[in-house]
């Protein structure tokens, strides 16, 4: 059977329609729809559309609230805190980074925390925002109402896969680096776990703290392995500390009070070069050391060297170009969605 190519302006619309018909703000449901089809876009497929469904239904159940805007808890010039209300997480994150890169632009360095928003989806997305403008930005979030990876010699789960992204400017494409503290997420976990197959390696431990490659036995009471693994899995460990620090420590809301309701606690911090050693000085260095990168030879039969993001920045480029092609099954899961809702399939290509 061929494989299905939509044009992602007519997923963009598809999926606008339904949160709005479920209720959404016009402006929210568009920017949930943007950012779900831009991870698809960019190859990131456990956090596109595939996640539309579930947040669907956090809309119907009143988890994810529909209107409204966040209710500030500190702001500095170059410092602010939200309260975000369990809103649409890909809202509020699209407009941190907007309010830190403005605040950048005057103060060189700007940072929005955010307590109880709802899920942000895919990081890395959020990154062309502030490197369009020649800025550096880092997001990152955590799930203070559940865990699924221990400490590093642990068994017990204390943290979720905990997430930073960066983005880089470079005077060609943006370098993103978009990496978790655990070696792999819950969204892949789950997907594997559906479809019957395994991890690639061994990268949990089961209830009795052996290492496996079986993804059902993070539900059965296992743990994800922090990123480095049996081995150096304190490096995970270590950034898995920094992200919650960030993201819960400094909206002053996390784990010790215990919250239930699926959500992120989200840091966001964009830097202008302009404010340091200019702009055109650093996209210098910043693509320097991007050719070097490339220059360097890989070992015989193996592909060359590639930077964070660029494959991304690829497939974004030819899905926009020739349509986008689904992971499969992401399309039906959202049919029911689409008849209880009375919105209009997108067409294919």
């Amino acid at each position: 059977m061929p494989i299905e190519h939509y044009r992602a302006g007519d997923l963009t619309a598809f999926t606008t329609s339904l949160f709005e018909k479920a209720g959404a703000d016009a402006g929210k449901a568009s920017a949930i729809a943007e950012h779900l089809v831009e991870a698809d876009l960019m190859g990131h497929t456990t956090h596109g559309l595939a996640q539309a469904g579930a947040y669907l239904e956090e809309l119907e159940s009143g988890a994810m609230a529909k209107t409204g805007e966040p209710k500030p808890v500190a702001d500095r010039p170059a410092a602010v805190t939200w309260d975000g209300g369990f809103l649409p997480g890909v809202w509020l994150v699209r407009k941190a980074v907007d309010l830190a890169a403005e605040r950048a632009q005057k103060f060189g360095i700007a940072a929005v925390a955010i307590r109880r928003s709802h899920h942000i989806g895919c990081l890395a997305v959020y990154l062309r925002q502030a490197t369009e403008r020649e800025m550096m930005c880092i997001v990152a979030c955590s799930d203070p109402s559940d865990a699924t990876m221990a400490p590093f010699g642990g068994t017990t789960p204390v943290f979720t896969p905990d997430p930073i992204a960066i983005g880089i400017p470079t005077k060609g494409d943006p370098i993103m680096v978009d990496i978790s503290s655990s070696i792999t997420t819950n969204a892949m976990t789950g997907r594997l776990k559906r479809e019957g197959k395994r991890y690639p390696g061994k990268w949990a431990l089961d209830k009795s703290g052996q290492p496996t490659d079986d993804p059902a036995a993070i539900a059965a009471g296992g743990t994800l392995l922090p990123t480095g693994g049996a081995d150096h899995g304190h490096k995970g460990y270590g950034l898995a500390l920094t992200v919650e620090a960030m993201t819960q420590g400094l909206s002053g809301y996390g784990r010790a009070e215990k919250p239930t309701i699926w959500g992120a606690n989200v840091y966001v911090q964009v830097m202008d070069p302009a404010a340091f050693g200019g702009v055109e000085n650093y996209l210098r260095e910043t693509s320097w050391v991007a050719d070097l990168c490339r220059q360097s030879p890989p070992p015989a039969g193996k592909p060359k060297v590639r930077l964070p993001g660029e494959l991304a920045s690829q497939r974004r480029r030819q899905g926009l170009a020739e349509g986008l092609a689904l992971y499969p099954g992401i399309m039906g899961g959202l049919e029911n969605w689409a008849a209880k809702l009375n919105v209009a399939l997108p067409k294919p290509i």
